[in-house]
């Protein structure tokens, strides 16, 4: 760490104990860690967004607000007589070095999916006391559906239980869609409803298995839709009418035409990594 990353940590901490200090700020000395976990939540969302838009100032900018969040509730735990700053820390570093023992030991590996593998295996062998010692035991409940289902079928997939190829994943999703037309029937009955679900998880592993991140793409196809429709809506408006008063056949019409004007790719996309042979 070069000086001035350390003087820019220091500096950090000590914003956030003078914040809690006698002389601090009102706001600030009367939050728990009950009251920072929205805004825990919202930064990290705020985050991640930032580094879908590409800009990298406001990466930094995002990034930077989560880590002070992190070092101010850990300075919250602290108060409480619990693990502070310089536990969460020496813990955290331990736990990677303990995880990396082909960085930090003798193991030696080949590939990004072997070292997930060893990952889940070291994690897996750290809890043998727990009454739940599932490897997919622990997620969290506020996790969006989308990450929890490419998560769990991550995890399962890192010790073999997955599709050997992905046309078997892609098989599925036609045979959950099958079963879907099946249940139709006019009512959304328990069954039907299910089987919903059954095609989603399934797409999610299609799209895991070509190394797409399903929340990403569905947040970028919503994005589409939305900036199509918003051009339906001008488009009518300048006809002095609105979507409600207008035909389906109009609005299909605007919709293409929006279609037409094409589609980039959402600035700071990522490359997928390659499909498999």
């Amino acid at each position: 760490m070069s000086e001035r990353e350390q003087k820019a940590f220091t500096d950090l901490v000590a914003v956030c104990r003078r914040l809690r200090g006698p002389d601090g700020c009102p706001w600030d000395k009367e939050q728990t860690l009950q009251t920072m976990t929205p805004y825990l939540t919202e930064e990290a969302v705020e985050s991640a967004e930032a580094i879908a838009s590409g800009d990298a100032d406001h990466v930094a900018e995002e990034l930077g607000d989560l880590a002070f969040l992190a070092i101010f509730c850990l300075e919250l735990l602290g108060e409480q007589k619990g693990p502070g700053l310089a536990d969460a820390l020496e813990r955290a570093a331990a736990k990677l070095i303990r995880r990396h023992p082909h960085v930090y030991g003798d193991t030696r590996l080949e590939g990004g999916d072997a070292a997930f593998r060893q990952w889940q295996e070291i994690k897996q062998s750290e809890k043998p006391g727990k009454s739940d010692a599932s490897l997919l035991g622990e997620q969290p409940r506020g996790l969006p559906a989308l990450i929890a289902a490419y998560r769990t079928q991550e995890k399962a997939g890192a010790v073999g239980f997955d599709w050997p190829e992905t046309a078997g994943a892609l098989a599925k999703v036609r045979e959950e869609l099958g079963e879907i037309e099946r249940e139709l029937s006019g009512d959304v009955t328990p069954a039907l409803a299910r089987e919903i679900g059954d095609l989603l998880f399934s797409v999610v592993n299609v799209a895991r298995r070509l190394g797409v991140d399903p929340e990403r793409e569905l947040r970028a196809a919503t994005h589409r839709f939305r900036d199509r429709f918003q051009h339906i809506e001008r488009r009518l408006a300048e006809r002095g009418t609105t979507p409600a008063r207008a035909t389906l056949s109009e609005m299909d019409a605007l919709w293409d035409e929006a279609k037409a004007r094409g589609d980039g790719a959402l600035a700071g996309d990522p490359p997928v990594r390659p499909k498999e042979a």
